[in-house]
C-alpha cells in the first residue's frame, strides 16, 4: 500500500540539509508515493525549494514541487516548468499561496485557477497537478458553495487531484467529499493529516489557516501540561485514529505535513499498516 506522500519544507541551515537528507531517507523506507517541497510566500524559498526537490530526487524518489501564485510571473514560472520538466519531474502541487508581510505586487497569477490554467497551457498533460482543498472552508471563501465552486473551476482547467488542509474532524471530510461530488468534482481528494509534533504549534498552524482543533482535544492536552511523552502518546492515538476512520470511509490516500521530521509520520504509517 503505497497511498501516502509525505511534504517538507526547504531547511534554512546546512544543518537543517544534512537533518533532511537523513529523515528524507528514513521515510524512502516505508515506499511513499511521492514527496512534496513546499515554496515560500511570494516565492521567498524559491532557490532553496528548487536544492531540496533536488536533493530528494537524486535519492531516488518522485517529488513534486509546489508552485503559488503570489509575486510570480509567468517567464518565473515558465522556467521553473520546462527545468523541472527536464529533470523527469512529472508532478507539480499548484496553488494560490500567501501574500508576504509588506509585499504589494501582486504578479501575474491572481487565483490558483489562473496558475492552472497557465501549466496546461505551457505543458500540456505532462504533469499531474495536485490543488489545494478544505474541508472546513477556506478563511477567505466568501461561502462554503464558492469555495466549491473554485476547487471545481480547478478541476475543469486540468487539476488531477487536491489534497486538504489539515483537519481533526473526519466528518467534515466526509461532507466535503459528498458536497464536492455533487458539485460535480470527480478527481481524489486525498486527506492532508499533521502530526502533532507540537501541539502548541499545530493549535497555532490551524487558527492561521482556518482549520478547527476539537476542544476535548484542547482540553486533553492541556491536563498534560509538560508532559512531553504523555502529550506525544495520545498525538499519536488521535491522527493514527483519523486517519484508519478516513481510509476506511473511502479516502483515497493520505498526505502527511511532516515539519521535516520522520519519527511520528513513521508510526502512524507502520500503525497504519499492521
Amino acid at each position: 500500500m503505497n497511498n501516502f506522500s509525505f511534504e517538507f519544507f526547504p531547511p534554512n541551515t546546512p544543518e537543517g540539509e544534512v537533518k533532511l537528507r537523513a529523515v528524507t531517507q528514513e521515510l524512502m523506507t516505508l515506499g511513499p508515493k511521492y514527496f512534496s517541497v513546499t515554496y515560500g510566500a511570494g516565492g521567498s524559498t524559491r532557490e532553496k525549494t528548487i536544492a531540496t526537490v533536488n536533493t530528494v530526487k537524486a535519492l531516488g524518489n518522485d517529488v513534486a514541487p509546489h508552485l503559488s501564485c503570489v509575486g510570480a510571473t509567468k517567464q518565473s514560472v515558465r522556467e521553473l516548468l520546462h527545468a523541472y520538466r527536464a529533470q523527469g519531474i512529472t508532478r507539480i502541487v499548484a496553488l494560490g499561496g500567501d501574500v508576504p508581510s509588506g509585499m504589494v505586487a501582486a504578479g501575474d497569477f491572481r487565483y490558483a485557477t489562473d496558475l492552472v490554467k497557465f501549466i496546461r497551457e505551457e505543458t500540456g498533460d505532462h504533469f499531474a497537478l495536485n490543488v489545494a482543498a478544505y474541508p472546513e472552508v477556506h478563511p477567505r471563501a466568501a461561502s462554503a458553495k464558492a469555495d466549491l465552486a473554485a476547487l471545481k473551476l480547478k478541476q475543469d482547467l486540468g487539476a488531477t487531484a487536491a489534497v486538504t488542509q489539515f483537519f481533526f474532524n473526519a466528518d467534515a471530510y466526509f461532507a466535503f467529499v459528498d458536497a464536492a461530488s455533487k458539485a460535480g468534482v470527480t478527481i481524489p481528494i486525498i486527506v492532508g493529516v499533521m502530526p502533532l509534533h507540537s501541539y502548541t504549534k499545530v493549535a497555532r498552524f490551524a487558527e492561521m489557516c482556518g482549520a478547527e482543533m476539537p476542544r476535548w482535544l484542547n482540553k486533553r492536552m492541556a491536563d498534560f501540561g509538560d508532559d512531553v511523552e504523555s502529550v506525544r502518546a495520545l498525538g499519536l492515538d488521535v491522527v493514527t485514529d483519523l486517519c484508519k476512520r478516513l481510509l476506511a470511509g473511502g479516502a483515497p490516500g493520505i498526505h502527511f505535513y511532516t515539519m521535516n521530521q520522520a519519527a511520528l509520520t513513521k508510526e502512524i504509517v507502520t500503525r497504519l499498516r499492521t
